[in-house]
């Protein structure tokens, strides 16, 4: 059973602070004599989060009860906390923090853009939500080509489905492009509500038959990181590849390609 032992001096202390910096004007309500504390009384954010008095009382003094994650949706809203203090509430309340709707962020730091040319000779690039390909160094775009395709069109899903140069990189593509696709569709699911990526998967469903198909069989798997075989030089060759998340907030990942020392001759 959850209790609000270990976090109840936290929540009292963080509810009272955000409540304490609000001014009634702040919040709609009309201005009164001068108070004896500073900020909203609790009875004006009980009032104004729809619940009594004495229940958001026994809250903020870290009491065991039971909150709903809509409750607390409103008292984030009425305190007019930001993501992180909304987080913050949810995890001292113990209720699971509800997903922030994912956006499509498409500005690269300079500093990661320097760690990224410092991974060099292992190809790395940056992606956002909709997969758009914000920053790559030379092992990349020797590799996939980024440099030969216009800022608008460097989207790593869209080359991956139109671009026949990077398409007869993969070997067993019609293996591994499901695979990337499943992956895109979680990054899709977080960022529904953004009209480009929904742009995005609508053109493609135009030009490629296979992403139509695939995508309509709405397969998700599990990250794609490990193994993959790519073909450079007329030979395939195996590439270890990782993701790691540089901006969780804005949704931003680098992804490595380290070529392993042994290479497979194609058949033939």
């Amino acid at each position: 059973m959850r209790t609000l032992e270990r976090t109840r001096d936290d929540l009292a202390a963080f509810l009272r602070t955000r409540r304490e910096r609000l001014s009634p004007a702040d919040v709609g309500l009309p201005s009164s004599a001068r108070r004896r504390t500073p900020g909203l009384r609790r009875e004006e954010v009980a009032a104004l989060a729809g619940v009594g008095l004495t229940w958001y009382t026994w809250l903020e003094q870290g009491r065991d009860i039971g909150v709903s994650a809509n409750f607390l949706d409103s008292l984030s809203r009425v305190l007019k906390l930001d993501a992180s203090e909304r987080r913050h509430l949810f995890l001292l309340a113990h209720a699971r923090p509800p997903v922030e709707p994912g956006k499509t962020w498409c500005v690269l730091p300079p500093l990661v853009r320097r760690l990224v040319h410092d991974l060099s000779p292992h190809a790395a690039y940056v992606l956002n939500l909709r997969w758009d390909v914000l920053g790559f160094n030379q092992p990349a775009d020797a590799l996939f080509g980024f440099g030969a395709h216009a800022p608008e069109r460097r989207n790593l899903l869209w080359l991956l489905f139109t671009d026949p140069a990077l398409h007869a990189r993969y070997v067993d593509w019609d293996e591994q492009a499901p695979q990337i696709l499943s992956s895109f569709r979680r990054d899709y699911a977080r960022a529904t509500q953004e009209s480009d990526i929904q742009d995005l998967v609508q053109q493609l469903e135009k030009v490629s038959p296979d992403f139509k198909r695939w995508w309509r069989q709405h397969d998700v798997h599990a990250a794609c990181s490990g193994s993959r075989m790519l073909r450079v030089d007329g030979e395939n060759t195996v590439f270890e590849h990782t993701s790691l998340t540089i901006d969780e907030n804005r949704h931003l990942r680098m992804v490595v390609y380290a070529r392993q020392e042994t290479s497979v001759q194609p058949a033939g």
